[in-house]
């Protein structure tokens, strides 16, 4: 099937894909080749594609992603998001610390905006850790 991940920044992924794992408002969906069309919101989470068919889980290529909708027919796959960062890209130590600095700011939070904008990159940095540690897993395994 044809996979398109598509940013503000651009397009991070346009070419074939076995399989891609999504998370949706309604729980994480595997799609695979002729999936029955569907439109879906995207929550903050990991987006994992599988390029081949007999790829091993350490071959998968893995984004942390903030939200966004996915668009599903015609044997495509179009997920549009603000932010897509590839988990060979994130490093693991930096996303640890500015959670742990978005974790001190949202104790300190004085008000509403604070405490939002706070817990907005505590959640971001979550999604990064989480990336960073399974490919953390996979070189290692």
């Amino acid at each position: 099937m044809k996979l398109q991940l598509i940013t503000l920044q651009g397009v991070n992924y346009d070419e074939e894909a076995y399989s891609v794992s999504l998370p949706t408002m309604e729980g994480e969906i595997t799609v695979l080749g002729h999936h029955e069309p569907l439109l879906s919101a995207l929550k903050p989470g990991v987006i994992a594609i599988r390029r081949n068919k007999d790829d091993i889980d350490a071959k998968l290529e893995q984004y942390a992603t903030y939200g966004g909708v996915v668009e599903i027919g015609d044997n495509q796959v179009r997920v549009l998001v603000d932010e897509a960062d590839y988990g060979d890209e994130i490093n693991e130590q930096e996303a640890t610390a500015a959670r742990e600095e978005a974790e001190r700011l949202k104790a300190s939070a004085s008000n509403q905006k604070e405490l939002a904008d706070a817990q907005a990159v505590i959640d971001r940095q979550a999604v990064r850790v989480r990336v960073a540690e399974i490919r953390r897993r996979h070189r290692r395994g």
